[in-house]
Order: structure tokens, then sequence, then C-alpha cells
């Protein structure tokens, strides 16, 4: 290796570029050696050197040390974001900085190694970074595509939360980085995952696991797959589906569920993307990208000790909460209409419209069970109708206030029955406020004291 003053490096034996940034001169010119027989290897002895030549050169990838004076791994994380196109950034950490590390990661860097660098798994992280950079770049043009709409991913909505996520999920998706999708159940998680797949451009499938639905034994054999005679039943060698998402998505649902065996087997498989059939010894390697989705607070389980902390913090690299749809209800009409016409195609029936009556008792309710719960009620309501319009005679009675959590009513037909619309309307604000009748006033904007006298009159209890 030839040395300038600068403690600059260059090695020009490959095509693709990798620049290496440590300020500890044993760890930067060990892996300028390791790498430098494959890639164009530049090394810099600090992060202001570091930065300097990124900003007047091109790479293909950079590995940074995430703790060095003067200039950190942060600040030429942010240099290299600045970069069009912008390599791919891997930091290099102590283990006690890991935290620091996924921050790193949540902030746009592509992974993390510990040291002492384990080359193994460095020369992983490389390839995947690599390969990853080369996939964006390939299907950026189908990404444009996809963009235009986000129903091409099933996906109705046009709720800003949703519209955020939406945008969330279209820079998150080319990346290789593990995504946690939270949420209360039926809110669509899976729905979600499938929309990373897509934008990713990923030329693998998408293979859904339902972790809750399987014991112990059997998600280690659907994750990892068997040898024959591997246990009772074993008759035939099984790939699992970490083998079969090679090149594509694995999408965990309840990842919350699983138990301690299963937590330390897939935080390897995370850390190492390699893993062994169940009774076999040969590691397979695997180029699989990860989300997992919960309806359980994982943190939360971390500190009862259900879940592994250092398992969380390898899924939870970058979250995407779903809200309810109690607090998006201005999706409701949208999911309404296109379930009204999915279920009237398929049960061969001319519907097409729901009465505006109809709708509002839907729009009042709260939806414990989500876009799930709104999808069989109107599946119902299709099936039963007799004939071509929904109307409130159609609505459930646990939804239309007849047996449900909550009493949704309309407004009067006629607007002129100023009375009986300001009875509704108080009604309604103190359903909407849980009974808090202070709350329920500052909604309606009236004092307290005139929110009870108005209570008395139309005998609201």
């Amino acid at each position: 290796m030839k040395k300038s003053k600068s403690d600059v490096t260059t090695a020009t034996t490959h095509k693709m570029s990798i620049l290496i940034i440590d300020d500890e001169r044993n760890t930067r010119e060990i892996m300028g050696r390791f790498l430098q027989g494959e890639y164009d290897v530049t090394l810099a002895d600090d992060g202001v050197h570091g930065a300097k030549i990124l900003k007047d050169n091109n790479f293909d990838l950079v590995l940074t040390d995430l703790r060095m004076p003067g200039v950190d791994g942060f600040t030429v994380l942010e240099e290299t974001l600045k970069k069009n196109p912008a390599p791919p950034c891997i930091m290099i950490t102590a283990y006690g900085s890991v935290e620091n590390a996924v921050k790193a990661v949540k902030a746009g860097a592509f992974d993390f190694v510990t040291k002492p660098v384990n080359f193994d798994q460095l020369e992983i992280v490389i390839n995947r970074a690599l390969e990853s950079q080369r996939l964006i770049n390939e299907n950026k043009e189908l990404k444009r595509k996809l963009d235009k709409a986000s129903g091409d991913v099933g996906i109705i909505a046009k709720s800003m939360q949703m519209k955020d996520i939406m945008d969330t999920v279209r820079q998150v998706a080319p990346s290789r980085t593990t995504v946690l999708v939270t949420g209360e159940s039926g809110t669509g998680k899976e729905l979600i995952a499938q929309a990373l797949h897509r934008y990713s451009g990923r030329p693998g499938k998408i293979l859904p696991v339902h972790c809750a639905a399987l014991s112990s034994n059997l998600l280690e054999s659907e994750l990892f797959g068997h040898e024959k005679g591997a246990f009772t039943g074993a008759s035939e060698q099984r790939k699992g589906r970490f083998e079969l998402a090679d090149q594509g998505t694995l999408f965990l649902d309840e990842i919350g569920e699983i138990d301690q065996q299963i937590q330390v087997k897939l935080l390897r498989a995370l850390e190492t993307h390699s893993f062994e059939r169940v009774g076999g010894s040969d590691t397979i390697y695997s180029d699989c990208r990860l989300v997992a989705a919960t309806n359980r607070d994982l943190r939360q389980m971390v500190i009862d000790g259900e879940f592994r902390e250092d398992l969380f913090y390898r899924l939870d690299v970058v979250r995407i909460h779903l809200p309810p749809l109690r607090e998006r209800q201005e999706d409701i009409p949208l999911l309404v209409k296109h379930f009204i016409d999915d279920f009237a195609f398929e049960n061969h029936k001319n519907i097409n419209s729901i009465t505006e009556d109809a709708l509002e008792l839907l729009c009042a309710y709260d939806w414990p069970g989500n876009i799930r719960e709104l999808r069989n009620c109107i599946e119902r309501m299709v099936v039963l109708c007799r004939g071509d319009v929904l109307d409130k005679n159609n609505v459930p009675f646990q939804i239309s206030g007849k047996g449900g959590r909550k009493t949704a009513i309309p407004l009067a037909q006629s607007s002129l029955d100023i009375d009986k619309n300001e009875k509704l309307l108080i009604v309604r604000a103190l359903e909407e406020c849980d009974g808090n009748r202070t709350n329920a006033a500052q909604k309606l904007g009236i004092s307290r004291r005139t929110l009870h006298r108005k209570l008395k009159i139309y005998n609201i209890d």
C-alpha cells in the first residue's frame, strides 16, 4: 500500500470504489488491505479529511467510524446524503455505541458493523449495500411510475396521516433497512409491507409468515427450513421462508408472539443474513429484506423481559405506525365506496352507491376492528341488500346505535330543525369527548355553563 502525507491511500485495481474513514490507524489499514484486492480503496485518517475527499470525489460506498474527533460519522453521513446519487454509507462502531449506530441508520446510513470488525460480516454487508444500490439504480424508472398512485398497492386513503406514511414508504422502500410496522389489529399493516416490497424494486417475492399461528417448533421450520429426518414427520428436505425470500421481502406478522428461542435465531439471521436449516449444518445465505409487524408494545415487552433488547433494536430501525380508522375518518367514505364496488361485483349485484344518512352512520362509528371490521360490515350490507342502493336500514344494529359500543347519531334531515340539530350536535360532542363536559363545551365553542343549561333544556343525560 502506498501512503501519502495525508495518510490517504488509493488502489486502482477495481471498478467499484470504497472510501474508508477511521481515526484508528490499525482498523483503517487492516480494512483497506482486506478490501483493496477487490475494490478501489481510499483511506482517510479522520472525519475532516474524509468529508473533504467525499465532497470532491464520487464513491460507490462509504465506510466511516461513528465516533471521531472534530467531524464524526453523523457529519460524514450528512455529506454522503448530499451526493447525487448518494452512495450507501456503513457505520463502524464500538459495541457500546450500537444505539447511536441505530440512530445513524434511521438518519440514512445503510447498516452498521461493530468493532472489532468481523470481516466475513463486513463483506456480507458491503455486498448487500452495493447490490441494493444496483437495484435502486435499475428500478428508478419503475419506482417513478409506481409513485404516481398509492392505489396501485391497494391502499385507499386521502388523509394527511396516510399520505405522510406513503411518503415514508416510498423513501424507505429502495433501501435494505428493516422496517417495523405497528398499529392496532386491522389497520392494514400487511398492505404497508406489500407496498414496501412493491416500491423496493427487489426481483424476488414477498412471503408472509403469521408468527402467532404457529407453535415454536413449526415456526422455526417455517422460517429456516429443515433437513430430511430432522424430526418426526420430516420425510424430505424443505426450504424455509428466509431462503425462499432471497432477493425479495420476508414479512413477519405478529412478531411480538415469537418465543425467546426463535428470537435468538432470528437475531443471528438478521445480523449475518445466514442460518442453518433445522437438523442441518450447512450455512445458507439469503439477501431478503425483513418487514415485521405487531399490535403490541415491543419496548414494554423488552422492559418486562419478554422480548430481547438487541432484537428490538434490529427490528426498530425504521418504524411506521398506522393510525386507527377512528383517527382518520375522512378515509371512511373512500373505503366504503371501494368495498361496495368489490363486493357488488363479487356477488353479482347492481349496487354502486350509499345514501348520505347511511354513510353518516358509518363515519360516526368508532370501528374498534378498524378497516377489517369496516370491510366485513360492507360485505354484509351488500349481501343482504335487496335494492340497488345501500341505506341506513342496511347498517348493522351494532353500528347504527342499537347495540354498539358507541351510538352514531346522524343530523336531522331538515336543516331548518335548529333545536333538533343542536341537540344532536351536543350529544355527538359528548360522545367524541367520552362524556367530558368541559372538553365538549370547548369543542362546541360554548361555555361549560351554557352546555350545562342546554343539557337540562334537551333532557340529555
